[in-house]
């Protein structure tokens, strides 16, 4: 871990920007020159504005204020001298996977989490380490854990921290001393495939949390724990369980019973794993949760019958004492494409047909962006911010979408869906600005092709149940050669290629009316992967850091860019603001991963410089940011043992089969992935290999076990492919070198940045 670094002192200054309400002053006597002179010192002795809104010199909670606006009153920093920001100091974590927190501090402590729950205390004027916390991990839970080891973040209240770790134990720490005070399992014993990647939520006398796995094998709910001591208050499943068992588990289940087959596929558990997203509002005492996606992915293969499918893709409204149903507004009735609710949600107040109405501002996956009034859940507006073609409108009188099943509706053959499944939101955090009224976050432009099998694919327990393939538009015309011929042809007499050949992706920052959906700047980012949080201040400024390791700095008047700091860390994870002693600092986790953490891609930091996470934090001259060495250059493949005895052609294409259908999620095989590209395994590697998979050799190290799943052949398969793939990447690279070639040339990305 690096020594922090000093920061340099601080010169206080009143910018002209800051004088900027007085351009215009026409001054003709004493007393109007006293009455600027006086509003001047006001304004240099204020080091924020109160706009009732945002965070001011602590920033309490991950979003920073109750509304989780992202949004910073201070405005010390501002578009007139973001060219004197500099490094205050950096904290090394010690890890190479994603970093996707925000930290929170409160008066001069910083508290943050890192991989799989991992927790940090440090000064936040200087970054010395108060404490660090690492949690006992089972470390087999990585077979279920589809988008990286990541953790959103910490609550802290009452004196003490809350983090769920990747296993799915919460746990309370002494906010002093890291010590435990309590631990509470929130698995329910089903033994099916939950994780926790998200951050807890404080809701008077009880922390929520929820779990992920949808697409493995989990029935998604949220449990509300005693806030002193970690007993269990009450546990609300968003999705109901088989009728034939009897009465439902929980009493608003009945209803969202009805909007499900009775022969739906129980045994997959259904999804709707709340990931994400969780929100307390003290204004009405209820507890928000966006609610995930359904498994299997097509809504006829989850309910033969149709239905809605409540609650999956649902924002629903909790009482925090009982966990009982206040309301609900589903976003996505019989969701089929992925578009989980789950995306973070803002809290906040806007002029509604000439009323102050308090509302929830959400862009979900599905393309749209939502306000929702919180007392009773009604649809206030709801508008496009991205190409959609699963449906063209959504009715505000009934809150319902107007679907174009024609388009999407992949049981029918191929279809190009869009959104993709990445989302045209996802997890980054957005942020509200309530002095420009506009939402600023990051929106994708991308679709995918999405194919179902001929026939349903058996349960397969603590395995991916989902039941789709999927290719990214993106990826899609340069993978349509490896498409069988049938359907080839089908993709391309699609409509939607059209778009796919002409704007295969789009991305960046953008500031959007929520009200009308309209985009009033945007400032593009360096690929379809290059997503990030943002966070707004009064200052003038947004920031977004990107993943090409630049830390940017925004005009919220227009989005010029008016600073970008090479840091040579990827960033994904939302900077956030605070003060100490007067000084105004602007924090960021560093670190590429989460969904699709495998695929590294060539134009990132983590690719050049390799991915050592840390914390970064700027002031006002601050020094220089250290960049990191170089990865040296590629070499090929290492000469692989002699192929198996007995392997036939038809073994390495069983191999490729199952590898495709159970490893490949975290391992790319390409290069410089965060995970071991297995194209390039040692001798000794390869000796244990089979001990690897069956035995748990490795568990520790977090390469989980498959006996479970996988038979002494196909793992024996597996092998045989690898070894056949291992010979072939390095007779390529090698000829590849002798010709002065690069040997990393673009490959497709299956997933990315979920």
């Amino acid at each position: 871990m690096a020594a922090p670094q000093s920061p340099r002192p601080l010169t206080l200054s009143l910018s002209k920007g800051r004088e900027k309400p007085f351009d215009k002053l026409r001054v003709s006597g004493v007393w109007e020159v006293a009455l600027a002179f006086v509003l001047l010192l006001a304004l240099a002795a204020c080091s924020s504005r109160d706009t009732g809104q945002g965070a001011g010199a602590d920033w309490p909670s991950n979003g920073g204020d109750a509304g989780k606006t992202h949004y910073s009153r201070l405005d010390q920093i501002n578009e007139d001298n973001v060219d004197r920001l500099g490094l205050a100091w950096e904290y090394r974590l010690g890890t190479g996977r994603g970093l996707e927190a925000t930290p929170i501090v409160i008066d001069g402590v910083m508290y943050t989490s890192g991989v799989a729950g991992r927790v940090y205390a440090l000064d936040a004027a200087s970054g010395a380490e108060r404490w660090a916390f690492t949690p006992e991990l089972d470390m087999q839970v990585n077979r279920t854990v589809c988008c990286d080891m990541v953790n959103r973040g910490v609550a802290v209240h009452d004196g003490k921290v809350f983090v769920g770790a990747l296993d799915g134990i919460l746990y309370a720490l002494d906010a002093e001393t890291g010590a435990v005070v309590w631990r509470a399992d929130t698995r329910d014993g089903s033994g099916r495939g939950i994780n926790i990647t998200g951050a807890p939520e404080v809701a008077g006398d009880v922390v929520v949390i929820g779990n992920a796995g949808a697409e493995y094998d989990v029935r998604g709910y949220v449990t509300a724990y005693d806030v002193a001591t970690g007993a269990q208050r009450w546990r609300f499943y968003t999705v109901p369980r088989d009728p034939a068992l009897g009465p439902q588990d929980h009493p608003d289940l009945e209803r969202a019973a009805e909007t499900w087959d009775p022969e739906s596929r129980w045994d997959v558990g259904g999804g709707g794993t709340v990931w994400d997203a969780i929100h307390y509002d003290p204004a009405f005492d209820a507890v928000y949760i966006g609610v995930g996606n359904g498994n299997p992915s097509h809504h006829r293969r989850r309910s033969p019958s149709g239905g809605d499918n409540l609650y999956l893709s649902s924002i629903v409204a909790l009482d925090p004492a009982t966990g009982r149903v206040k309301w609900h507004y589903q976003e996505t009735p019989g969701e089929s494409w992925d578009y989980t609710a789950t995306q973070p949600m803002v809290l906040t107040e806007l002029e509604v047909a000439g009323e102050t109405t308090p509302v929830i501002l959400h862009a979900p996956k599905n393309g749209f962006l939502y306000v929702i009034d919180r007392r009773d859940g009604r649809l206030i507006a709801a508008n496009p911010i991205v190409h959609t073609n699963w449906a063209d409108r959504i009715d505000l009188e009934t809150g319902r979408p107007h679907l174009t099943p024609a388009n999407s509706d992949y049981s029918q053959g191929p279809r190009v869906s869009y959104p993709g499944t990445p989302g045209a939101r996802n997890w980054h955090p957005p942020s509200f600005n309530p002095e420009t009224g506009l939402y600023y976050a990051s929106v994708l432009e991308m679709g995918n092709l999405i194919l179902l099998p001929p026939e349903p694919d058996p349960f397969r327990r603590n395995g991916l149940n989902n039941g789709v393939a999927l290719i990214f538009t993106s990826d899609l015309v340069a993978a349509l050669a490896t498409l069988p011929p049938p359907v080839r042809q089908a993709v391309e007499a699609l409509p939607e290629m059209a778009r796919v050949r002409e704007a295969p992706s789009s991305q960046g920052l953008r500031a959007i009316d929520p009200l009308t959906g309209e985009t009033r700047w945007s400032a593009p980012s360096t690929s379809w992967q290059d997503r990030g949080g943002v966070l707004t201040t009064a200052g003038g400024i947004a920031v977004m850091g990107s993943i090409d390791g630049s830390l940017r700095f925004y005009d919220l008047a227009n989005g010029h860019l008016l600073r970008s700091i090479a840091t040579g860390s990827s960033i994904m994870a939302a900077p956030m603001s605070y003060e100490v002693d007067g000084v105004q600092y602007i924090a960021v986790m560093a670190g590429w991963g989460g969904g699709g953490y495998p695929y590294v891609p060539r134009d990132s930091a983590a690719y050049r410089y390799g991915n050592a996470g840390r914390i970064l934090v700027f002031r006002l001259d601050g020094g220089p940011v250290a960049i990191p060495e170089e990865l040296p250059p590629l070499q090929p493949a290492p000469e692989p043992p002699a192929q198996l005895t007995g392997v036939t052609p038809e073994t390495i294409a069983r191999g490729r089969e199952v590898f495709f259908q159970n490893c490949a999620i975290c391992h790319s095989n390409q290069h410089r992935s965060i995970t071991p590209d297995l194209r390039r395994m040692q001798p000794n590697v390869h000796a244990v290999f089979d001990r690897i998979l069956l035995e748990g050799m490795l568990v520790p190290n977090g390469m989980p076990r498959w006996d479970d799943l996988l038979s002494a052949e196909d793992v024996r398969a597996i092998h045989a492919w690898l070894i056949a793939e291992q010979r072939a990447t390095r007779t390529r690279e090698l000829e590849l070198q002798r010709r002065g070639e690069p040997l990393d040339a673009p490959s497709l990305a299956i997933l990315s940045n979920y």
